[in-house]
């Protein structure tokens, strides 16, 4: 039985997001290369989940791993920067979801009806033109 392989697509653009600190706003999203439309929707966002959200916030999980989400659909290259040196986490397009969710606590009150729910929202998002 013989597998086909999709060609693998080099990544569309690099974002990096960074933790202010504990004043709001908190978060910064910053771009090393990419398309600038398909960066500022993608920054539009983050910033919408994550803005008021510092990163102890129980929130703070379930919205990043839904970025995550976000970033592998986009073909992005994400990278987080929460404050701490052993705190950077660098997330490419083909990086498992399960092996960034490990670096952080598990909060397994969120049900997978509330996750697809958001998914479809994010599905549905009009195309920027």
């Amino acid at each position: 039985m013989s597998t086909v392989e999709s060609p693998i697509e080099p990544p569309r653009g690099h974002v990096k997001v960074v933790y202010l600190g504990s004043v709001a706003p908190h978060w910064e999203v910053q771009s090393g290369h990419g398309d600038k439309a398909l960066i500022d929707d993608f920054r539009q966002r983050v910033l919408a989940r994550l803005l008021l959200l510092p990163k102890y916030d129980p929130q703070f999980r379930r919205n990043s791993e839904r970025i995550v989400r976000d970033a592998q659909r986009e073909n992005l290259i994400l990278e987080w920067e929460l404050g701490d040196e052993d705190d950077v986490v660098a997330v490419g397009p083909a990086v498992d979801i399960a092996e960034v969710a490990n670096q952080s606590p598990v909060n397994e009150s969120e049900s997978s009806t509330d996750v697809e729910a958001d998914d479809a929202v994010d599905a549905a998002a009009p195309a920027a033109g």
